[in-house]
């Protein structure tokens, strides 16, 4: 089959749940066979992740206090896009927002979906260096601590399952391939 053959058409699609924090879309697919199919999954604008990495090798990193009761998350500075914001703008408004730190040289890593079945969300991995500290403006309800690690630390917490956000893990590997350059 052609990749013309081989393309999903939308027939239909509907809001089926709107909430306070949760949107999910029920679309009708016609399938590259004729047949058709119904797929629900949820709306997000999609998120962006920072891995901030000093000069001397260690690493920024946030122990998260915003989750359901006792899930307190070691993880990267992260936050949810805007609606029409630049993404890079939003990597760089986390940082500060919840470290305080600015960096001056920014690098795009990759985009991951990590549900790629479940969700639109798409996650952007960016590579912040040059950091320097400034004071952090946190979200009303949001209480975070900063702290610093070494790659080796991070590694070794993912091991343990110490670090179990995807999103860090999956930062902390590609750390790992940039720092050793085999990226």
């Amino acid at each position: 089959m052609s990749d013309d053959q081989l393309r999903e058409q939308r027939i239909d699609s509907r809001l089926a749940y709107d909430g306070d924090f949760l949107r999910v879309n029920k679309d009708t697919i016609a399938l590259p066979d004729g047949k058709t199919a119904t797929r629900e999954y949820i709306l997000h604008p999609g998120a962006v992740v920072v891995i901030p990495l000093l000069d001397d090798g260690r690493v920024l990193m946030e122990r998260q206090f915003r989750y359901p009761l006792d899930r307190v998350f070691i993880e990267f500075p992260a936050g949810k896009i805007d609606a029409g914001e630049d993404i890079l703008a939003c990597a760089k408004r986390e940082l500060q927002e919840e470290t305080g730190y600015t960096a001056s040289d920014w690098q795009h890593v990759c985009t991951i979906h990590n549900a790629i079945a479940y969700s639109d969300e798409h996650l952007e991995i960016y590579l912040a260096k040059g950091l320097q500290a400034g004071e952090a403006s946190l979200d009303e309800e949001e209480f975070l601590e900063t702290f610093f690690a070494t790659p080796e630390q991070l590694l070794a917490w993912v091991k343990d399952g110490s670090i179990t956000d995807v999103k860090t893990v999956i930062g902390i590997f590609w750390l790992e391939k940039i720092l050793s350059k085999t990226w």
